[in-house]
């Protein structure tokens, strides 16, 4: 797919972290963007930063997803590519002091993270296959889920998140080979450790004992290292049904 000012692009999660990223990236290549995120002022700075437009939406929600790509389908007609980056990873182990994991907010994080991930890229296909096909391959979109490393190596306290993201390497292939007969195109990226927002507040001697757990290179990842895979993905045909691992070479220990 080439990125220009004739593709459209929804960022779940666009407001920060690494949907920001991708999403600032996006417009660079003059990409119509709009952010979907729950954060309605940092959605509003964002998207008047790069030149896009938001949509307050709860990716869990199936009819405030649903809502928000009617609105983007009004605006701008189509819709060319999805990075689904909307997620939460609170911690709590299995059972804690002798008590078990709430299941609450087990179903929350898999709502957000996995179901929240379906429901965006269902109705992101649904609206991708009412476009023309693009090109000498027939292509008509490109969908780019985030996962994370959790999803093989998930750690101590992690077992609700490890479960949503694996849930969502799960779905990658299956999913590819649902659409491939109508030219969209399934990948997803397991991120390692990335400089998002939660990251970032934690104080320097902390993120830098955490990079040094990379073997190469020893470092966290900036989430523009995010974008220009999420890019490359979209800019490359023969990437379909495939999960990558951008991490530097981590396999997470236990804790």
């Amino acid at each position: 797919m080439e990125l220009n000012g004739s593709k459209t692009a929804v960022i779940t999660g666009g407001a920060s972290g690494l949907g920001a990223a991708v999403a600032q990236r996006l417009a660079a290549f003059g990409v119509n963007v709009t952010l979907f995120d729950t954060n309605l002022k940092a959605a509003q700075m964002h998207a008047k930063a790069i030149g896009g437009a938001f949509q307050v939406v709860d990716v869990s929600d199936a009819d405030s997803v649903a809502n928000g790509f009617a609105d983007v389908k009004s605006a701008s007609g189509g819709l060319d590519i999805l990075v689904n980056c909307a997620g939460i990873g609170p911690a709590a182990k299995t059972v804690s002091r002798g008590l078990p994991h709430d299941p609450a907010v087990f179903a929350k994080v898999v709502g957000i993270n996995l179901i929240g991930s379906f429901n965006c890229a269902s109705q992101a296909a649904a609206m991708m296959l009412e476009c023309p096909a693009d090109g000498p391959d027939g292509e008509r979109g490109v969908i780019v889920n985030t996962a994370s490393v959790a999803a093989y190596e998930g750690q101590v306290g992690q077992v609700a998140y490890a479960a949503s993201k694996g849930g969502i390497v799960g779905m990658t292939l299956p999913m590819a080979r649902d659409l491939a007969a109508s030219g969209v195109r399934v990948c997803t990226i397991a991120p390692g450790l990335f400089l998002t927002p939660l990251l970032a507040g934690l104080p320097d001697d902390v993120q830098s004992s955490l990079g040094q757990q990379v073997p190469f290179p020893p470092r966290l990842g900036d989430p523009a290292e995010f974008a220009a895979m999420a890019c490359h993905i979209m800019e490359n045909r023969m990437l379909n049904g495939e999960v990558i691992r951008l991490d530097g070479a981590i396999r997470m220990a236990p804790r």
